[in-house]
C-alpha cells in the first residue's frame, strides 16, 4: 500500500466521522438538545477542525518522508533534474569542442 493510499484512507475515514458526526448533530436537535443554529456553529468548528488536522497531518507527512530521504541520501526529483540540465550542457559543449560530427544524432537518440 503506498503512502498516497494511505492517506487517502485516513482521510475518508476522517469524513465518515465527519458525517457520523454531522448524524449525531442532527439527532440531538431533533430530540431539542441543540437549537438549530448551535449545530449549524458546532458542524462548522468541527469541519474546520478537521480540515486543520488533514492539513497538519499532511504536513507531518511530507516532512517525514523529506526527513528519511535526507538520511538516506536518496536524490529529490530537483536533484535529478539538476543533473540532467548539467549533462546537456556538458553534451553540447562536448559536440562543440568535437566540431559538431555527428554528435547531434546520436544526442538525441540517448535523451
Amino acid at each position: 500500500m503506498t503512502l498516497s493510499e494511505i492517506v487517502k484512507k485516513a482521510m475518508l475515514a476522517g469524513l465518515g466521522a465527519q458525517e457520523k458526526a454531522k448524524e449525531f448533530v442532527d439527532e440531538l436537535v431533533k430530540a431539542g438538545e441543540l437549537s438549530k443554529s448551535d449545530a449549524a456553529s458546532l458542524v462548522k468548528e468541527w469541519t474546520t477542525k478537521a480540515a486543520e488536522s488533514t492539513k497538519d497531518l499532511d504536513n507531518r507527512i511530507r516532512e517525514t518522508i523529506s526527513s528519511v530521504t535526507d538520511k538516506i541520501n536518496i536524490p529529490t526529483r530537483g536533484d535529478i533534474e539538476g543533473i540532467e540540465k548539467k549533462l546537456k550542457s556538458m553534451n553540447t559543449r562536448l559536440k562543440k569542442l568535437e566540431g559538431g560530427k555527428g554528435g547531434e544524432e546520436e544526442g538525441e537518440r540517448e535523451a
